[in-house]
């Protein structure tokens, strides 16, 4: 009797994730273990993104099977300031790695945002809505899509998110944390209207989707709405951080008009995630269920 041996080859993908410093990079490192993939963390110092040439060889160097881009100027404020370091960042930088992807045959997973939106709609934005962004955060950002969606690489990506906060960096539910245990009074906007995202729920539904065979099946680059389900304003995200926490501090709602920023925000920027969840089958949690999660691990 004759007994054949079949050599079954399994690849893993190697998957460079930039930005590995900031809120998604630090949370797709924490649950990385949990996937069958090699993986390749670097930030600022390690490579720079706004260098076509270094970020093409380290693609080449590492076998680079899918680009995930968490690196962005993020700083909304001082964008208005500093388009240049912006737009290399926001734009030019992602306008290079959708020709690296390309060039490569290399996936590309892009973040984008929702301030792309003017804010002006009053049911929760479509990926096919207008876009038409208030500052040069959005600005920069749009042009980072427009760009990718131009070059078209295969099977690439673009999701927007909205109002990140993690465990990891500076956010607004730290900013809170550190300002309600100090202070018994505090003002916050109740005219902005929209839906935190917990950036390890995002974290997790990309890693999924990279595991999803549809993925493999984008003629042309395909944009993407993820953030938590429900919505609130930063008013009531404060009230919901406090009240979580056992923080005793008065939350006064204050309008946007009072309270002067450089950067206009857009007033409405519900995401609508029909597309994603139908699209990969992933279920997205409420805000405030992952908000508690997220506090928890705050203050481990």
């Amino acid at each position: 009797m004759q007994i054949y041996l079949t050599t079954v080859l399994i690849t893993m993908s190697n998957i460079l994730v930039t930005g590995s410093g900031g809120q998604l990079g630090s949370e797709i490192k924490e649950i990385s273990g949990a996937y069958e993939y090699n993986f390749f963390f670097t930030d600022r110092n390690s490579l720079d993104i706004t260098n076509k040439n270094a970020v093409e060889n380290f693609c080449l160097e590492k076998c680079i099977d899918v680009i995930v881009n968490g690196a962005a100027y993020t700083a909304v404020d001082n964008a208005e300031d500093d388009l240049v370091n912006a737009d290399a960042i926001n734009h030019l930088a992602v306008k290079n790695m959708a020709r690296i992807a390309k060039e490569n045959d290399i996936k590309l997973i892009q973040i984008s945002t929702d301030y792309v939106f003017d804010g002006e709609n009053h049911k929760p934005y479509t990926e096919s809505d207008k876009t038409n962004p208030q500052n040069i955060y959005g600005k920069t950002k749009l042009d980072g899509e427009k760009a990718m969606q131009e070059i078209n690489p295969s099977n690439s990506i673009i999701v927007r998110t909205s109002w990140s906060y993690s465990s990891f960096g500076a956010n607004f539910v730290k900013t809170m944390l550190k300002l309600g245990r100090k202070k018994g009074e505090l003002g916050v906007i109740f005219d902005q209207i929209g839906t935190p995202t917990y950036t390890r729920d995002l974290a997790e539904a990309l890693l999924k989707i990279l595991k999803n065979e549809s993925l493999n099946l984008n003629n042309n680059v395909e944009i993407y709405n993820f953030s938590n389900e429900g919505l609130c304003s930063w008013y009531d995200f404060a009230k919901s951080i406090f009240e979580l926490s056992g923080i005793d501090c008065k939350v006064n709602p204050i309008e946007t008009k009072d309270f002067h920023t450089p950067a206009k925000r857009p007033h409405y920027s519900l995401l609508n995630k029909s597309k994603i969840k139908k699209k990969f089958k992933i279920t997205i949690p409420y805000w405030r269920d992952s908000l508690k999660i997220a506090l928890q691990k705050i203050d481990e």
